[in-house]
């Protein structure tokens, strides 16, 4: 299967397959209680989605985090979600949708033609497809190349001043060739997707001192340091091991201290 990024946008090409993960629907009511008043991108996601697929992708797979609120829902995920993806099925002649740690009782949003996948994950060939949250099960790992979300890659750039910016990214790279406990064989290779609602800003995979989150991304079977990271334009920075930077007066993704289902 032909893996292709889609360039300006944080979208995985599989064949007829179009691969996005991290929509957090609902970002705009958690932003407006802590004091910012943000009108709804929901729009332009779809849009963007739309842009992404072109006319050759007619099949699309959702990775998790539909929704933003963990624990409970907002107004805004019950009137935004289901239209989402009302729209979605009259673009794409099938959409799949794997559970992430942010999709508590997601099916009261979700359409019936939506086919949910569990947090486990789902295959398509020689492909597995996970969030990333939670252990992927023995038959995904069985496949030649596992794709994840859940982490919100991004690199930090820092200045000769110290003023800080991210930049969503793709890591890709290979699972090392190590004795796994769990699994009796793992992937040959790896892909970590950003985000691709853009509000996230995302969380730098180049801070020294700060692993990665879930079993898979945060353990020891992933080649990170050899790992290629480019930016959404296509660019390749190289290798994550010459990337890496101390890191500064900043926090991951922030509402990752909450406790997160699994």
């Amino acid at each position: 299967m032909d893996l292709q990024p889609v360039h300006g946008i944080p979208a995985l090409r599989a064949d007829e397959y179009l691969i996005i993960g991290d929509l957090h629907i609902g970002i705009e009511s958690h932003l407006r209680s802590k004091g910012f008043h943000i009108t709804s991108r929901t729009d332009d996601m779809f849009d963007s989605i739309i842009q992404a697929a072109d006319d050759s992708a007619s099949r699309l797979i959702v990775l998790g985090d539909v929704k933003d609120s963990v624990p409970g829902s907002t107004k805004q995920e019950y009137r935004e979600i289901p239209m989402f993806f009302e729209r979605l099925l009259d673009r794409f002649d099938s959409v799949d949708v794997v559970r992430g740690n942010h999709d508590t009782n997601i099916e009261e949003f979700l359409p019936g033609r939506v086919r949910m996948r569990p947090a486990s994950g789902m295959k398509i060939e020689d492909v597995g497809l996970a969030h990333g949250h939670t252990w992927p099960s023995d038959d995904l790992m069985r496949s030649e190349t596992l794709i994840m979300a859940h982490d919100h890659p991004a690199i930090m750039f820092r200045d000769g001043v110290g003023r800080q910016v991210n930049e969503p990214c793709w890591v890709r790279g290979r699972f090392r060739d190590v004795h796994s406990e769990r699994y009796e064989t793992v992937p040959k290779n790896f892909i970590i997707v950003p985000a691709f609602n853009r509000m996230l800003g995302g969380s730098p995979v180049n801070v020294i001192g700060e692993p990665l989150l879930g079993p898979i991304m945060g353990g020891d079977l992933l080649d990170l340091e050899n790992a290629a990271v480019h930016l959404l334009d296509g660019v390749n920075l190289g290798k994550l091991s010459g990337l890496m930077i101390t890191g500064g007066n900043r926090h991951r993704w922030g509402r990752r201290n909450i406790q997160e289902p699994v």
